[in-house]
């Protein structure tokens, strides 16, 4: 591949391991829940999802502090070769927060003949349908698209300027976050294609542990050839996605007896997971039949797996 093909910078979006709360019917956005048995970096999922990637060589890696996302973010750093990435953390990159409905449990329709607010009496938190409803002292899907595209200005976007004005290519960063808080992310970074044109929903939905990647190149940049420009008018950009939920890595792991994740499989938590995964969710009426890998989005989550 000529080295003007390569893009100037190439962003992988991970989703954490599964957590001890992906196997609960509950909101789980910032409350900091451990990754489970199966999803715990030593021994299944983030180890997989590491040697899957520990090829593909990364300048840097950026996590949610959170520990199912920071746990995932070490796994992918120690497969690295060395010298290996430095690893950073950033609370630009937590999941959506559910404030006073964290760790209670999640339902999917309201129940009949109470107010929004009387649910909230009682304890009960209905999923909330449009992009600034949220509940009392949360954020909404508004709020994390906000801060989604801070995350790219003060964490992507520098890559991108200081390459081209050093003559680099193919600069590579890795970021290790929540399923909703990437269905936001690359939005935003895709809105700075020269375009501006919105993706839409086309991109949400992630199995634990699988990613997503995007490339960004700058419009006449050439590798050893550094590019002249003011900060206030810099030059256009090419962004596209590449890849979309990539999760060939759980190919190589199996169902195993016992401990958590023996439960038979709960319906409900098909919605709730696919939420979670940051895919969209249809009201009962109009869902359509939920597609592998995208809505449907941590299907095996309720097995246990190891690696081979």
């Amino acid at each position: 591949m000529s080295t003007n093909t390569v893009p100037t910078l190439i962003v992988t979006f991970i989703r954490h391991g599964e957590s001890t709360d992906n196997l609960r019917s509950v909101w789980a956005g910032w409350k900091d829940a451990p990754l489970s048995n199966h999803g715990n970096a030593k021994l299944h999922r983030t180890k997989a999802v590491g040697k899957s990637l520990s090829s593909t060589r990364f300048d840097a890696i950026y996590a949610s502090p959170l520990k199912r996302a920071l746990w995932t973010g070490q796994a992918v750093q120690e497969a690295q070769p060395d010298p290996k990435p430095p690893l950073e953390t950033s609370d630009l990159l937590r999941e959506q927060h559910f404030g006073v409905a964290e760790g209670h449990p999640w339902q999917w329709n309201p129940t009949p003949g109470l107010t929004m607010e009387e649910h909230f009496a009682r304890g009960l938190y209905p999923v909330l349908h449009e992009r600034w409803e949220k509940f009392p002292e949360a954020e909404s899907l508004d709020d994390l698209f906000d801060r989604a595209k801070k995350a790219i200005d003060e964490l992507v976007m520098p890559y991108v300027w200081r390459a081209a004005k050093e003559g680099k290519k193919g600069v590579h960063i890795a970021i290790a976050s929540h399923g909703l808080c990437i269905s936001q992310l690359v939005v935003a970074l895709l809105l700075k294609d020269e375009s501006g044109v919105h993706p839409g929903d086309k991109y949400r939905g992630l199995q634990n542990t699988a990613w997503t990647r995007v490339t960004v190149d700058v419009k006449g940049a050439k590798e050893g050839e550094p590019l002249e420009f003011s900060d206030d008018n810099p030059p256009k950009l090419q962004v596209k996605v590449t890849d979309v939920n990539r999760h060939e890595h759980l190919a190589d792991v199996t169902r195993q007896k016992g401990g958590i994740g023996r439960e038979g499989f709960d319906p409900k938590q098909r919605d709730i997971r696919a939420f979670f995964g940051g895919a969209k969710i249809e009201t009962e009426a109009t869902a359509p039949e939920l597609e592998e890998g995208r809505s449907e989005s941590n299907a095996r989550d309720e097995a246990e797996v190891e690696i081979h």
